[in-house]
Formats: C-alpha cells, structure tokens, sequence
C-alpha cells in the first residue's frame, strides 16, 4: 500500500508555544523565570525537551551540567502533559489533506521525536488520531529519527510498502531519516525552520497543505 508518514511537531501541528510554556515552567520552578519566548525559541522547542532545558540554563547564568537537564527532563513532560494542547493547533487544511489522501487509497502514519505517549495524547486532544493508521514516537523503539527504524516500522504497522512512501516533515532530522531509510521527503515551508528547508534538498516544498495530495502523487503515484 501507498503510505504517506508525516513528522508531528512542525509539521502537522504548531506545538511550539505549548513546549516553550513547559520548559519555563521548570525554569519558575527553580526561581528564575521564564527563559524562553516564541520569537526566539520556536525552533529550539521542535528539537526536543532537553535542547529547550539546556538554552534556559544558558541564560540564568549559573554552573549547569547534563545532570541538572536530566533531573528537569521529567518534570518537563509532567508539565507539557497537563497543558499538551493548550495554544498547539493543526496547521490549516492538514486534517483535510489527510482525509483526501486516505480517500484516494494511502495510508497515512505518524512518526515523531515525541514520546508516543504525549504524541497519542495530543492527536486525540486535536481530535485527529483516527486519521492515522499508525503512529511511532521516540520511544517505541530503541531507535528514534533520524534513524531509519521508526520510519519503516511505521510503515509496516500500516501495512504499506516502504518503495512506495513518501515522508513529510519539516527538519534536517527528517530529510536524514528520509535519506536513511532510501525514501523521498517533503518538507513544509511553514514550520519554524521556515525557508531554511530550501537548503535540504527534498524531494519537494510543501507551501500549503491544499496542495498535499497534488505533491504526493507525483512522488509515489
């Protein structure tokens, strides 16, 4: 089968502003307020929790170590579970790009750097989880993006072919996952990355999900 697997956080939802506010909860846990803001940040909250932990420490000033990120880590996600989806929102017309792609015949799958089970609470606050045959996120396996393993066992858990897949996403770690595993990538312009995706060399450029369904047959049929 035909199977279309898309990156969750920058690609099909803005979650930016949801994981920025968990992180800085930790930080106003610790006395120092918040460290992060959305005009400077946004990119580094797509990167994961420990990326966004590590720039707050930078800021207070003070003598840090991976210790001190670790120790926070899980206080991070406790915070971002009980807030997931408070300012995150789907990128428009995703949700319907997806419906036309799963009425002509693809699969569509989800494979994410987030946990699996943050990343199954988010798609069901969005109200979207039935749209995805499968979803993988960074601990369903030993392995996470940009390896190839989550990639393919996405594809698999939805019965598709890995020839005839095509992955959206919106980061280098995408473009390499997509190298990694021999199949094509898209990368959205909207995303935090913005035009620096034009540097990745995809196989396309996604401006606006209208034009999804167009993109992916041309790649994979």
């Amino acid at each position: 089968m035909r199977t279309v697997v898309f990156d969750l956080d920058g690609t099909l939802a803005d979650t930016a502003a949801d994981l920025l506010a968990s992180a800085n909860a930790c930080f106003r846990a610790l006395g120092h307020g918040d460290r992060l803001d959305m005009e400077r940040d946004a990119g580094t909250a797509l990167k994961g929790g420990r990326a966004m932990l590590r720039v707050g420490f930078e800021r207070v000033g003070i003598d840090w170590s991976e210790v001190d990120v670790d120790g926070q880590y899980p206080m991070l996600l406790d915070y971002y579970g009980q807030e997931i989806a408070v300012h995150t929102r789907l990128y428009p017309g995703a949700a319907d790009a997806v419906r036309t792609l799963r009425a002509q015949g693809y699969a569509t799958v989800i494979c994410t750097n987030k946990p699996e089970g943050l990343a199954e609470t988010l798609m069901a606050a969005l109200g979207v989880r039935d749209l995805f045959d499968a979803l993988v996120g960074a601990d369903t396996l030993p392995t996470r993006k940009p390896d190839a393993a989550p990639y393919l066992e996405a594809v698999r858990r939805a019965g598709g072919d890995p020839t005839r897949s095509v992955l959206i996403g919106d980061t280098i770690t995408d473009r390499l996952t997509g190298t990694a595993a021999g199949v094509p990538v898209v990368l959205v312009t909207f995303g935090p990355e913005g035009d620096h995706v034009r540097d990745m060399d995809p196989a396309a450029f996604l401006h606006a999900y209208a034009d999804l369904p167009e993109i992916v047959r041309g790649i994979i049929g």
